[in-house]
């Protein structure tokens, strides 16, 4: 997390290509050599006997698996849209509230030292687990709990040692990250019906899974998501820590070619990701809320101003998730908000 003005940090959240959910908040992203270490997902258990090759059942073809979500969904479509960026960093903002959560990434990792890297690495989980194959997801989602599993955080005011595994924890980071995605894509001009949105969250619990959680204890709605942060209000609080977040995320390190860039462009992405955040968000980190009418403009401005972008362009950035899945799956399957469906779509 960051500091005393709030800004992203990508120790918190997923911010995607844009959050998803699993490597986004508290994964301090240890070198990638130890996390290889972890036992293989599908291991089989000591004792059993694999299938004959003769009788085994193909895998299917890489070349039609659509993936966790595929083409058809909505997050499909909203993961692909540009806005994500400032709803990442608003996540952030919000991840940062929770004490536990951010001391968790205090404790375990130096995010300064390679901010823009692990902003790029929460960004390719979320589009791997989006975008790429299933078992290319389900091994994105095996890496982040190998991850989290080793590494714990203390509890400065009770000297509590907890894990950074702790389903509390998963669940604020993901529900965070889930209602920033969906709150900035809809003020900045996404056309989401409520419908879309309560389906959105829904499949979401997908991607929770995947980082260790029950999708059975996760929101499946938005009405179960707003109950969700009415209930943990009373445990959110600004921490030293959560001010270390905010002053990082104001002025992230940069190399001095880059500097005049950061200086031009940044102030406008974090103050916006920053003014869209609630208005108890504002109360807690000590500043007076925007109105509601001035934030949502200053949203359909930097909606506009990114969807100006060509889409094949945006694309072209490393790692390319979106561009690998058209190839695979065809040109009718490019992301755009044109393909979410035009009739309120059934919600379980």
């Amino acid at each position: 997390m960051r500091d005393t003005d709030p800004g992203p940090d990508a120790a918190l959240s997923a911010v995607p290509p844009a959050r998803s959910a699993g490597d986004a908040g508290v994964d301090p992203d240890p070198d990638p050599a130890t996390a290889s270490h972890d036992p293989a997902p599908d291991s089989p258990a000591p004792g059993t006997t694999l299938p004959d090759a003769a009788t085994a059942v193909p895998d299917p073809d890489p070349d039609q698996d659509p993936g966790l979500f595929g083409p058809d969904s909505v997050t499909w479509q909203l993961h692909g849209d540009p806005i994500m960026w400032i709803a990442g960093i608003r996540a952030l903002y919000l991840q940062a509230l929770h004490p536990r959560a951010v001391r968790g990434v205090a404790q375990n990792s130096d995010f300064r030292r390679d901010a823009w890297g692990r902003l790029l690495r929460t960004a390719s989980f979320v589009g791997r687990i989006t975008y790429g194959t299933t078992p290319a997801a389900e091994q994105a989602g095996a890496r982040i709990r190998g991850i989290h599993r080793r590494l714990t955080a203390i509890d400065p005011g009770t000297g509590e040692r907890f894990g950074i595994d702790d389903p509390e924890l998963l669940l604020w980071v993901h529900c965070a990250e889930i209602d920033s995605y969906l709150n900035v894509a809809r003020r900045s001009g996404f056309p989401l019906t409520e419908a879309h949105a309560d389906a959105y969250v829904d499949e979401q619990r997908e991607a929770a899974r995947l980082v260790g959680l029950d999708p059975a204890g996760v929101p499946a709605d938005t009405a179960q998501l707003a109950r969700y942060f009415t209930e943990i209000r009373p445990e959110l609080a600004v921490t030293p820590e959560a001010f270390d977040v905010v002053r990082f995320l104001k002025a992230p390190p940069v190399h001095a070619v880059l500097r005049p860039a950061r200086f031009a462009v940044w102030p406008a992405v974090s103050g916006t990701a920053f003014a869209a955040l609630p208005p108890y968000a504002h109360a807690l980190y000590g500043r007076t809320a925007p109105s509601r009418a001035a934030a949502d403009r200053r949203l359909r401005v930097a909606g506009r101003a990114l969807r100006a972008i060509p889409a094949t362009v945006r694309w072209q950035l490393p790692p390319g998730h979106i561009l690998k899945a058209v190839a695979r799956l065809g040109p009718g399957t490019r992301p755009s908000a044109r393909r979410l469906p035009p009739n309120e779509p059934e919600v379980p």
